[in-house]
């Protein structure tokens, strides 16, 4: 059954403000939490190490009075629970066989469903946890008697939720080289939650934050770290409160470090993106896993129930680029280095001193121009070796015939003028079309005219063709067959259009003045073929956006369509929070459904792409990452789409 708001589930970590050895007080402060938990939709609540009694009890914690206070407050804590839907997760000291453990305590509706025991148990510099407690190593018992409750005890418990299943580690569990996190995860854990008391020193939050990044993406999960906080002693550390909800490799959530005040911090988990992940990376197998511990888990279900909630959780228009300006140079600079150096290994194996490329002063074809031309300068072949070639037809604006020209001059290639329209007027009287039939064949003739002479000037100087199209036009086959389709390498094939645009302006940026507003204006110009005659002012009358809808929109849909395997009704669900106020959610549904209707039909110009270097996660070479039928049928997913609304 498909879960409330398409796979996300809300979780929380809460950092309490509390008083050491003072279990009433802080179980005032940990029941407002669940409260405030409950009011906001979270499935999971998760409280820091030892919350019940404080973390720096010390010795304490030998004493049977605060032992016994901190089972009363654990009952109070239950009994707070009843009648929610929250499951809280807290931390306490708990006593078996003789033995004390620091302990985690799943409970939820009155009943606690299970305790995890933590495993590593810090003993160097200020820590000294083996004074009081033992390791889940020394637990014999499989269950523990606990607020006159029996509940499974163990780190082999599995917590099933009706959203989705989770496993707990405590602090120093995640520090050690093999976390007991990567076994849960290899289990069926989705989600990891770790009750932490960490202290501060100098650097070590950005260490611990990696950690809790590089565990969540290890696993594929969500990765919840409830810290101590305000109210630990601070008789030789302080402890900060640093909370922190990460989703596979990326921080969804950061709580205020060295807050007086209690904090409550929440992140909206996808878990289907998860689940699909996992599905999708085939090393991600207990079997493959020889150097774990193969450990039987237990299954424990909570009787909770799905949650219906307004989403909080930022959803990028433009998931290919990134959004902070030093990580967006950072990944143009890195990609562009890609096509670069898949372009020079190819120039090397055929031993090329030329190339050809069509030069058209839209968007694919600069880029393919300025990837060659630093392609070139590393190989330390004279610019002179690249012929540019621009083919003015019938829908040829002065625009980007002009940007093409001066383009080329500044990069000091090759120049080289061929027009198409003599050749397609004869080729138009050779097929007995009529010229003034602005149709498909109108069109394509122009767009193989232009292939031909690229393909046979390369002959002549003994070159390869570079290709220009993008990953969105293969995406909606917005491409000819046989014509812009077909190249000897195509180094853009795996750059979608959004991506295409910011590449470059960022190329731009490093150049020279004159070379940097030529681009700037390329990177301004409407998206067109130019194969329809230019308006009566001289401006481009055919915009591509105009008759297959925004590339923006495009963009968005195929990269959850690939990245993430969604289906059409959640890819609208995240399509209407991110473009908000930018488009009418009817007019999404219309160009998610010309999406998959183009994106199934033109599989067959996909099934015979030439060679070009994969830079992303996502990609449509046959030969990689999008094996499919071309004649696949679309009919599921138009189905559900012609559901919503």
């Amino acid at each position: 059954m498909r879960m409330n708001n398409y796979g996300f589930a809300r979780v929380a970590a809460a950092t309490p403000s509390l008083r050491v050895a003072d279990c009433d007080y802080n179980t005032d402060e940990i029941i407002k939490q669940i409260n405030e938990a409950e009011e906001k939709g979270v499935s999971v609540i998760v409280f820091p190490e030892l919350s019940i009694t404080a973390y720096t009890c010390g010795d304490l914690f030998l004493q049977r009075l605060l032992l016994e206070e901190a089972e009363k407050s654990l009952q109070r804590i239950c009994d707070a629970t009843r009648g929610m839907s929250v499951t809280v997760i807290a931390g306490m000291p708990v006593e078996i066989s003789c033995r004390l453990y620091n302990m985690a305590v799943v409970t939820g509706g009155g009943r606690i469903y299970g305790m995890v025991p933590k495993t590593f148990l810090p003993n160097y510099n200020e820590f000294y946890e083996k004074r009081w407690f033992s390791s889940s190593k020394e637990l014999k018992a499989q269950s523990a008697h606990l607020c006159g409750q029996y509940a499974p005890a163990g780190i082999n418990l599995l917590f099933k939720t009706a959203c989705f299943n989770f496993a707990i580690e405590i602090c120093e569990d995640l520090w050690t080289p093999v976390p007991p996190s990567c076994v849960s995860a290899l289990n069926g854990a989705e989600v990891i939650f770790n009750l932490s008391a960490s202290n501060e020193t100098t650097g070590k939050h950005a260490y611990r934050k990696a950690l809790v990044n590089q565990q969540s993406a290890r696993c594929i999960a969500g990765y919840v770290y409830a810290a101590a906080g305000n109210g630990e002693s601070t008789t030789d550390t302080v402890f900060a409160g640093s909370s922190l909800i990460a989703e596979n490799g990326f921080i969804l959530a950061e709580a205020e470090r060295f807050s007086f005040d209690s904090q409550l911090i929440t992140a909206d988990l996808d878990i289907e993106r998860l689940r699909n992940d996992r599905l999708k990376n085939k090393s991600f197998s207990l079997s493959e896993c020889r150097v774990l511990d193969k450990i039987e888990f237990q299954t424990i279900e909570i009787n909770d129930i799905k949650k219906e909630f307004k989403l909080n959780r930022y959803i990028s228009p433009t998931p290919f680029v990134p959004a902070q300006d030093v990580t967006l140079n950072e990944r143009c600079d890195e990609i562009f280095s890609i096509q670069v150096d898949g372009l020079a290994k190819r120039m090397l194996h055929v031993n090329g001193k030329t190339a050809v490329i069509g030069v058209s002063g839209g968007l694919d074809s600069t880029l393919a121009l300025l990837v060659l031309v630093k392609t070139f300068d590393k190989l330390n072949i004279p610019r002179k070796g690249i012929y540019g070639i621009t083919m003015p037809g019938f829908g040829t604006t002065e625009r980007t015939h002009g940007n093409a020209i001066k383009l080329m001059r500044s990069l000091g290639v090759t120049i080289k003028e061929i027009s198409i329209e003599d050749a397609v007027s004869l080729h138009f009287r050779d097929i007995n079309h009529d010229p003034n039939v602005h149709d498909i064949a109108y069109e394509n003739s122009q767009a193989r005219e232009r292939t031909q002479i690229l393909m046979d000037y390369a002959n002549k100087v003994n070159g390869l063709v570079i290709g220009t199209g993008d990953l969105s036009e293969l995406a909606l086959g917005w491409c000819t067959y046989n014509g812009d389709h077909i190249s000897m390498y195509a180094v853009n094939t795996g750059i979608p259009k959004t991506l295409v645009r910011t590449l470059v302006s960022r190329v731009a940026s490093t150049m020279d003045k004159t070379s940097k507003t030529i681009l700037e204006d390329v990177a301004d110009t409407p998206v067109s073929p130019e194969l329809l005659p230019a308006a009566k002012d001289g401006t481009i009358a055919q915009k591509t956006e105009d008759v297959v809808g925004p590339y923006i929109l495009h963009d968005f849909f195929l990269y959850y369509v690939l990245r993430f395997g969604f289906s059409p009704a959640k890819i609208y669900y995240l399509a209407k929070y991110a473009f908000s106020g930018q488009y009418a959610n009817e007019e999404i549904l219309k160009w998610l459904g010309i999406f998959f209707r183009r994106f199934f039909s033109q599989q067959f110009k996909r099934s015979c792409l030439p060679d070009g270097p994969k830079v992303g996660s996502v990609n449509l070479s046959p030969r990689g990452d999008w094996r499919m039928p071309s004649d696949a049928s679309v009919a599921l997913w138009m189905k559900q789409l012609d559901t919503l609304e």
